[in-house]
C-alpha cells in the first residue's frame, strides 16, 4: 500500500519543482525528502526521478503518481474538514498566513484570542507577501493567508479558494514635515510629481500597484529608495528623501519629521482571508476566520476604513 507521507513529499516535488523547495515547504531536510523519494521508488518498483542538470525531474512514471497524489492529498483534507466538522471542536494545528503590516496589525489579537478560546488548537503563522501567501494556499503549506488588493488594481484569486473580507485600509501620503504640502487636510497624488518617492521592492504587487497608479495620474515617478518595512520607509522620509504612500493598518506610531495627509480621491486596500474551499468546513478553519474578523473589527476603528 502506498505511504501518504511519501505521496505528500512527491506532491511537494512536483509543486515545488526541486527536492530543496519540497524540503522548504515541507519543513524537512533535503536529506529527508530524498529518503522518502527512494522508499516510494521502491514501493511502485519503478523510476519516479532522473537527473536534470544540478536537480531533478519527475519521469512519465513520476508525473502519473504525482497526479494521483494531487487527487489523494485533496481527498484526505476533505475528509479531514469533514471528521473535524463532525466533532464539533477546534483542535489540531492551522497554519496561517498575512503580508507584513496584517501581520503587525491583526495576528497578536487574532492569535491571542484563538489561543484562549480554542486552548487545543496549535497556530502557526508567518509572514509573507500576497502572492505568495495564495501560492501557499494552494500547494497546502498554508491552511489560510491574509492578502490584500487595491480598488483600482485586483490581485486574481485562482479558483478552489473561498474568501472572506476583513476591512478596507485606507493609506495616506507620507511626506516631510517641512514639505509644502505637509500642512494640507488633502492632497492629490499627482501633486508629488515632481518629488522623489520611497516604494517597497520591485517585483511585489504593492510596487506593481504604486507604478500603475502613479502612472494613470499622468507622470513617472521617480523612484528613489526601495524598503520593505514601513518603519524603514518613514525613516527615510524623516530624513527629508523623498514620499510614499503609507496605509494606516498595522503602521503605528508616525515618526517625529513626519507628516500624514489623507489623499483627496480615497484609494482602498482590500484586505481579506483566502483559504482552499476543500477544506472550508473545518472548525479550526472558521475559528481562525472568525478571530481574524474580529481583530479586523478593532483594527478598522483605527483606520478609518
Amino acid at each position: 500500500m502506498l505511504n501518504l507521507e511519501r505521496l505528500r513529499t512527491l506532491d511537494a516535488l512536483a509543486r515545488h519543482g526541486s527536492v530543496s523547495g519540497a524540503a522548504e515547504g515541507l519543513h524537512v531536510t533535503t536529506s529527508a525528502v530524498s529518503q522518502q523519494l527512494a522508499k516510494l521508488e521502491r514501493e511502485v518498483g519503478q523510476q519516479l526521478l532522473a537527473r536534470n542538470g544540478r536537480g531533478v525531474r519527475l519521469t512519465d512514471a513520476g508525473r502519473l503518481l504525482a497526479d494521483h497524489a494531487a487527487r489523494i492529498l485533496s481527498q484526505v483534507e476533505v475528509a479531514q474538514s469533514d471528521i473535524e466538522a463532525q466533532r464539533g471542536r477546534v483542535v489540531g494545528e492551522v497554519r496561517i498566513s498575512a503580508f507584513p503590516t496584517a501581520a503587525r496589525g491583526l495576528f497578536p489579537l487574532a492569535i491571542r484570542a484563538l489561543r484562549e478560546d480554542h486552548p487545543e488548537l496549535r497556530v502557526r503563522s508567518r509572514e509573507v507577501e500576497p502572492e505568495a501567501g495564495i501560492r501557499g494556499v494552494i500547494r497546502g503549506d498554508l491552511d489560510l493567508a491574509v492578502v490584500l488588493d487595491w480598488s483600482n488594481k485586483r490581485l486574481p484569486v485562482p479558483g478552489g479558494l473561498a474568501t472572506a473580507h476583513l476591512l478596507d485600509d485606507v493609506p495616506d501620503v507620507a511626506m516631510p514635515a517641512d514639505h509644502p504640502l505637509a500642512h494640507r487636510s488633502e492632497v492629490d497624488l499627482e501633486e508629488f510629481a515632481d518629488d522623489p518617492w520611497v516604494s517597497w521592492p520591485e517585483g511585489e504587487f504593492c510596487y506593481e500597484w504604486l507604478m500603475f497608479t502613479l502612472r494613470s495620474k499622468g507622470f513617472e515617478p521617480r523612484i528613489a529608495h526601495l524598503a520593505g518595512e514601513y518603519h524603514t520607509q518613514l525613516a527615510l522620509i524623516a530624513e527629508g528623501l523623498g514620499v510614499c504612500v503609507a496605509p494606516r493598518l498595522g503602521r503605528g506610531p508616525v515618526p517625529e519629521g513626519v507628516a500624514v495627509v489623507p489623499v483627496r480621491q480615497r484609494m482602498r486596500r482590500h484586505v481579506y482571508a483566502v483559504w482552499r474551499t476543500d477544506a472550508d468546513r473545518r472548525p479550526s478553519i472558521r475559528a481562525a476566520v472568525e478571530a481574524l474578523g474580529e481583530a479586523a473589527g478593532a483594527a478598522n476603528q483605527l483606520v478609518g476604513g
